[in-house]
């Protein structure tokens, strides 16, 4: 499997919140988000782990050369317009027939990360497992829609009813997916909320994974909402 990490935002409303350092090295339970998700991949057997970050992330780009690990990174540095468009930049590096895609500020349980990975690679009973939480705090949540197999019915923008679960910023899927990545580039689609939806249109059989808690780090109360949820693990 290969493993790759978005981190090429520019974390632009942390900073018009006054954090000063970019978002992939915002510490949270005293480890930058970078690095946690790192150390999350290494703990489950990748090798490798390919991630993005824009030209302006020197800080970012001097942090991870200076890691010593016993995995390689494979660190491509451009400006992209969007998560999308950064994960097309990483997709010609992935060979493996499945990947890992995390975005650097979705902040969970690094132990129901390991169970979530060996349940997709033991059962492969879909295309992808995308991860979903019942902890809703996105000011603009994408809404999951699950049937009652299980499988993904709908991705949307707007809140819907019965909809209990939100995209977590975590997916596994197949080098199928790939394809329709490609085909999203061709006909001018951008928004990886979009190249979700267009996983449904191309057939593709999503499994919702749902993870107790996840949080998404995009302004600067987020932070202390992510260290609370990390202290509550470390007391479990």
């Amino acid at each position: 499997m290969d493993y790759a990490i978005i981190a090429a935002g520019r974390g632009s409303r942390m900073v018009s919140e006054g954090e000063q350092l970019p978002k992939p090295l915002v510490k949270i339970g005293g480890v930058p988000m970078i690095r946690r998700i790192i150390d999350a991949f290494v703990s489950c057997g990748a090798s490798k782990v390919h991630i993005i970050i824009n030209e302006d992330m020197s800080e970012v780009e001097d942090y991870l050369k200076g890691l010593t690990l016993d995995v390689e990174l494979n660190v491509v540095v451009k400006n992209t317009t969007g998560s999308m468009m950064s994960f097309y930049e990483l997709s010609n590096c992935l060979q493996s027939d499945c990947f890992c895609l995390s975005t650097v500020d979705s902040v969970f349980d690094a132990d129901e990360f390991k169970v979530y990975i060996n349940e997709f690679t033991r059962n492969r009973d879909a295309d992808g497992y995308m991860a979903v939480t019942s902890f809703i705090d996105d000011e603009i949540p994408l809404y999951v829609g699950v049937g009652n197999d299980g499988l993904i019915t709908c991705f949307s923008d707007t809140l819907f009813p019965n909809a209990n679960v939100v995209s977590g910023g975590i997916y596994l899927l197949n080098r199928e997916a790939l394809n329709v990545l490609d085909a999203c580039v061709k006909n001018g689609i951008t928004d990886m909320r979009e190249y979700q939806r267009q996983l449904l249109v191309a057939g593709l059989a999503l499994r919702a994974y749902q993870f107790g808690k996840i949080v998404d780090v995009d302004h600067v109360q987020d932070i202390a909402t992510a260290n609370e949820f990390i202290k509550e693990l470390d007391k479990e």
